[in-house]
């Protein structure tokens, strides 16, 4: 584990790093995955529905009381705090050996730690706007029970429905952040991949515009892309990068 530990710090000295982020990533905040086992099977079991189908825009247009509830109780955790991960990617980002970070998180934790350069494959949590007059509105405006008519749903001032700035299921992501993506994936020498399982299309399919030398791979888990990475560590990211840093004190 210390050589490759070791070996990451070495690559990251040569700058020109860009970091790919998943669920995994958010995970250590205290943030559950949904699209984990246990939390498709938790979905099914109170809701009645996978969360692919809970947090689809065909349900959200069709069942909004159940979308909003299961959104609120699952998505939102007003609580979580950036963790080691979050910390030093932002501490790379100042010291100049990291260019940018792509997610395919909606909590904004990146940003809560410092990171500028953040690209959100899927939008945000934190920003909502109004259906009908397009006006925006903050995480706790629709948090607030003032704000919501009486099944839950939340309402604009104007009487429209105000809905999260997230990319739902069957939505297609925005075109200028995957663009921004695929440019700095294109251009990296080094692409960092962590907390992923690589399976959430179209997202994980910008790994396939990494023409750079280093692939680095850091997730519990195998992926598909494994072979062919250079490096590939089966650790939590957070505990992770926080070694690596050691070697920049």
């Amino acid at each position: 584990m210390n050589d490759k530990i070791q070996a990451l710090a070495d690559v990251l000295r040569g700058g020109n790093a860009v970091f790919f982020g998943g669920a995994g990533v958010s995970t250590e905040s205290g943030i559950p995955d949904f699209r984990s086992e246990s939390g498709i099977f938790a979905a099914e079991q109170k809701y009645g529905y996978p969360p692919e189908e809970l947090l689809s825009h065909t349900f959200f247009l069709n069942e909004p009381q159940l979308f909003f509830r299961y959104y609120r109780e699952n998505l939102i955790s007003l609580d979580a705090k950036p963790n080691a991960a979050h910390a030093v990617l932002a501490q790379l980002e100042v010291l100049g050996l990291l260019r940018a970070v792509i997610t395919q998180n909606i909590d904004g934790l990146h940003q809560a730690a410092g990171s500028r350069e953040v690209l959100e494959l899927h939008g945000s949590n934190l920003r909502q706007y109004c259906l009908k007059c397009g006006a925006k509105h903050s995480l706790g405006y629709v948090m607030s029970a003032e704000n919501l008519d009486e099944s839950g749903i939340p309402l604009c001032r104007c009487g429209g429905r105000v809905r999260p700035e997230v990319v739902l299921y069957e939505e297609q992501l925005d075109d200028a952040v995957v663009s921004r993506s695929v440019q700095y994936i294109a251009e990296a020498e080094t692409l960092i991949v962590g907390g992923t399982s690589l399976v959430v299309y179209p997202a994980s399919g910008l790994l396939h515009y990494f023409r750079g030398k280093n692939l680095i791979l850091i997730n519990k888990s195998a992926t598909s892309f494994d072979d062919k990475a250079s490096l590939v560590i089966n650790e939590p990211i957070g505990e992770t990068l926080a070694a690596v840093m050691e070697f920049f004190a």
